[in-house]
């Protein structure tokens, strides 16, 4: 406990400190008393932190320890949770589907599993009279018959046995084309199929639609590989015209919007409109060093420049810049506007 104790008071770990921690987490827990697991876990549950190699480990835990982790981890991803629910069975699953939140995609994953529970060796006979199987449960559970429920042998009329054949054969068919129904394999019906297989798709086009891929920049802003050469070789040379020139060039913005991006000194802009046309990071970090050095400074151990990018969301700078160029193309054209009158005046 004082290890992930330790842990938990860093608001912002290393990647020194996530290392040690995976290093030194698996062996003192298998070390640790079963009641010093589950503090841990219930601990580590709540943190942002925990790596990866660490969360499928507490997640492939027996339910009595993972639980908690499984439920509110923020740290588990879709593709380790459906990699849990199909390694680990189905309780696990069980658990993963009481998270506040499931994407399609894990949904979908779940929903394609098909867990049959085995039917316990000791549930098979019941010795004691009073005791009933229910057989609708996974696993069967003894359900005890009311009092009032048991038939009285002397209340019971006397049948005819040629009766009784004859009511057992009207009787015998309904009540087996029931139980062919019910042992009907799901997967053989075509139109529950086909249902489930709509509906899988549809899942899928749903995820893909609110959770675009990184490298997916179809319909969006992108540097060509001339502008991005161009805005490195500039910032090499330390060409702040030129490089203002490339960068509304890349932007199809005006000048005076490439210029005011650059005047920022804390270099929030421009690292937000680097990320926002998708520029590789290695440009970026060149270009955001070269034009303010004071970004190559360390604090708490990492460049500043490291912090600034790591802090950025591509979508939000996405809509920073869209923002920007509307105000842009307002000023710009409304500038524009007020000139061309002035001028033909003139000329006259």
């Amino acid at each position: 406990m004082a290890t992930v104790s330790s842990f938990e008071s860093l608001e912002h770990p290393r990647k020194a400190d996530l290392r040690q921690f995976a290093l030194l987490f698996q062996p003192l827990f298998q070390y640790s008393s079963e009641e010093a697991r589950r503090d841990a876990v219930a601990a580590l549950s709540q943190s942002p932190n925990v790596p990866e190699a660490v969360a499928f480990f507490i997640a492939s835990q027996p339910l009595s320890i993972a639980a908690p982790f499984l439920i509110a981890s923020p740290c588990l991803s879709d593709e380790l949770l459906i990699t849990i629910a199909r390694t680990q069975g189905v309780h696990h699953a069980r658990t993963i589907v009481r998270r506040e939140a499931l994407s399609p995609a894990v949904i979908d994953a779940l929903a394609g599993l098909r867990f049959i529970d085995p039917l316990p060796e000791h549930a098979q006979h019941v010795d004691n009279e009073d005791i009933a199987q229910d057989m609708m449960e996974a696993p069967p559970r003894a359900i005890r018959l009311r009092s009032d429920a048991v038939a009285k042998p002397e209340s019971v009329p006397a049948i005819d046995p040629e009766d009784a054949v004859e009511d057992q054969g009207v009787t015998q068919e309904p009540d087996q084309l029931h139980v062919e129904k019910q042992e009907q394999d799901p997967a053989q019906d075509p139109t529950r199929a086909q249902r489930e297989e709509t509906l899988r798709q549809t899942l899928k086009a749903l995820d893909r639609h609110l959770n675009r891929q990184d490298h997916d920049r179809l319909g969006r802003r992108n540097l060509s590989s001339v502008q991005a050469a161009l805005l490195v070789r500039f910032a090499r040379e330390n060409a702040a015209g030129s490089f203002a020139t490339a960068l509304a060039d890349a932007l199809s913005s005006s000048r005076w919007l490439a210029e005011r991006i650059l005047l920022d000194t804390s270099g929030q802009q421009l690292a937000t409109t680097l990320t926002g046309l998708a520029m590789a990071i290695p440009d970026m970090i060149f270009i955001l060093t070269r034009l303010y050095p004071h970004l190559s400074q360390l604090q708490q151990g990492e460049p500043r420049v490291a912090r600034l990018i790591a802090a950025l969301d591509g979508r939000d700078c996405e809509k920073r810049i869209d923002a920007w160029l509307r105000a842009d193309r307002y000023t710009y054209q409304s500038s524009q506007s007020d000139i061309q009158p002035a001028a033909v005046s003139a000329s006259r």
